[in-house]
């Protein structure tokens, strides 16, 4: 199987979304910090705000790259897992979660989502499986669950074990927002031995990140950053059970060399199975 997506950016009536470049995106921002070129003015300006409150801002955006590739491969080749839900996916970058998966698992299916305009814009770079996997793209908000959800399930079986990655965007979800209900219905969604894996900033690691994260609100950024310590993010995992060495700094979870364990990531991960 191939690619495929609700937008359809490789049809000939997809119209290019519009993109308000003179407000910084997290996507975008983030993009940034790795080096990306998907990055406006405003962008840069409130990354470099956020690089001078807290200047190991770009090793902490390269240790969540990292733990999202030691969680893919972990999910796939350890785990058996063959389904991957993918919210808050961003701009392609390095080694994406299909890439990671189908390297494993070349069946492995992949639905990505996010809904940032220049992500979709993107969303062909994501669209590229093997022959014998699928990979989907859903132009969709996390605070929709339902939709993402009813979508996810033309390309997903909701029958059989999957994983749901929310690594770097319940920080964009703010109480008011319910972020807890909103985990609580995708868990409810997948079937007995399925995974969720979290990252969460915080500053709990390191306390100059609450500077971090006000110096990034207050340039208006499209989406607020709410950091959460250690215990409101292990809560997201309720009912679940923890995989070892449960809700850790994300360098330290599972890392492949000691420079991957040193990295100064200022987030908590960890990943949870959904037990019978």
């Amino acid at each position: 199987m191939t690619g495929a997506s609700l937008g359809d950016p490789g049809s000939d009536s997809w119209e290019v979304p519009k993109i308000n470049t003179n407000v910084p995106h997290p996507a975008r921002v983030y993009d940034y910090f790795l080096d990306g070129k998907d990055n406006f003015e405003a962008d840069r300006v409130a990354a470099d705000a956020a690089i001078e409150a807290f200047p190991k801002t770009a090793e902490s955006a390269r240790a969540a790259r990292a733990f999202l590739r030691r969680v893919v491969q972990f999910l796939a080749a350890e785990a058996g897992i063959r389904q991957f839900l993918d919210i808050g996916t961003g701009l392609p970058s390095g080694e994406n979660v299909h890439q990671v998966a189908q390297s494993a698992a070349p069946e492995a299916k992949i639905v990505y989502v996010d809904n940032d305009p220049i992500v979709l814009l993107h969303a062909q770079v994501l669209l590229t499986s093997s022959p014998e996997g699928a990979v989907a793209y859903l132009d969709a908000d996390l605070r929709d669950p339902e939709k993402i959800l009813g979508e996810a399930a033309k390309t997903l079986d909701f029958g059989q074990p999957m994983a749901i990655l929310l690594l770097g965007i319940l920080h964009n979800i703010g109480d008011q927002d319910d972020p807890h209900g909103i985990v609580r219905k995708l868990v409810q969604a997948m079937p007995a031995g399925s995974y969720l894996a979290i990252c969460h900033l915080t500053a709990g690691i390191y306390p100059e990140l609450a500077e971090w994260a006000q110096a990034l609100n207050e340039r208006r950024i499209d989406a607020p950053l709410v950091l959460r310590d250690r215990a409101e993010v292990t809560s997201f995992f309720d009912g679940l059970e923890l995989v070892e060495p449960g809700v850790v700094q994300l360098s330290k979870w599972r890392p492949r060399s000691e420079e991957e364990s040193a990295a100064a990531a200022a987030l908590w991960g960890g990943v949870a199975r959904k037990p019978a």
